[in-house]
């Protein structure tokens, strides 16, 4: 059974920065794509970043580009997310994905390609 359990949210102050994590039980030394989502109130599920099993590959969402940072430690069974220099427009509850298949692009930028999820972490920015 595959599950994710995201950590690292809060409340911050607008420039403030966070550290995301995504703990995965399963083998992540395998063939996979994992990827970080948000929401916001009343918005739908937006994606992220994404990379790949092995960390050579990486996407961003233009308006995070600059100011976000995906990264993963297989030996941890872990995926992070660097936020920084956060924004009032960064308030959501993120969430990690996992897709069991290899890196594809543009469709791992869809939420539908995403079999597992965690259960969400959520930030706050407060100006």
């Amino acid at each position: 059974q595959v599950q994710l359990v995201e950590s690292g949210g809060g409340r911050v102050q607008a420039g403030g920065s966070l550290r995301l994590s995504c703990t995965a039980t399963f083998r992540t030394f395998s063939v996979n794509t994992m990827a970080w989502f948000r929401q916001a109130p009343g918005k739908e599920r937006e994606f992220v970043a994404a990379i790949n099993w092995n960390g050579g590959s990486t996407e961003y969402a233009d308006s995070v580009k600059d100011r976000f940072a995906i990264s993963r430690d297989n030996a941890k069974n872990t995926l992070y997310l660097e936020i920084n220099s956060l924004k009032a427009e960064d308030t959501a509850t993120y969430y990690c994905a996992l897709d069991l298949r290899a890196w594809n692009w543009p469709s791992m930028m869809s939420s539908s390609s995403y079999t597992y999820w965690g259960q969400g972490t959520q930030v706050t920015v407060s100006s």
